[in-house]
C-alpha cells in the first residue's frame, strides 16, 4: 500500500487549509483512514479518523474547527482544517487500516506534509 499526503503550507490563524491523502495498492474503500500529527519535540498525535462507513471521531483539541471526509472514488480522503490555530503547526501524517489499527496508529502510513499556521 501507498499512500501520498499532500496539501501541507503556510497557513494564517484563521484561515484555511485541505490536506489530501490518496492510497494506491489497496482496497480504499473498505478500510478506515487516520489523520496524525507530530509538532516539533513532541510525540506523534491522532487528530482525526473515518471509518469505512464515515463515521468519524475527532482529538478534543481539533474537534468543531477540522472535518475529515472521504471520496472512495478518488481513492482519497480529506482533512478540511478551519480557524487554524499557530499550535496546530505540525507535520501530518496519514494512516490507514481496520478502525481499530488506526484509532492505535497501527495502520500504514504516508510521508507527512508539512502544516505551519503563521501570520
Amino acid at each position: 500500500v501507498q499512500l501520498q499526503a499532500s496539501g501541507g503550507g503556510l497557513v494564517q490563524p484563521g484561515g484555511s487549509l485541505r490536506l489530501s491523502c490518496t492510497a494506491s495498492g489497496i482496497m480504499f474503500s473498505v478500510f478506515a483512514v487516520g489523520w496524525y500529527r507530530q509538532a516539533p519535540g513532541k510525540q506523534r498525535e491522532f487528530v482525526a479518523r473515518i471509518t469505512n462507513s464515515d463515521m468519524t471521531s475527532y482529538s478534543d483539541s481539533v474537534k468543531g474547527r477540522f472535518t475529515i471526509s472521504r471520496d472512495n472514488a478518488k481513492n482519497t480522503a480529506y482533512l478540511q482544517m478551519a480557524n487554524p490555530k499557530p499550535e496546530d503547526t505540525a507535520v501530518y501524517y496519514c494512516n490507514i487500516g481496520t478502525t481499530t489499527e488506526v484509532d492505535r496508529g497501527a495502520g500504514s502510513w504516508g510521508q507527512g506534509t508539512l502544516v505551519t499556521v503563521s501570520s
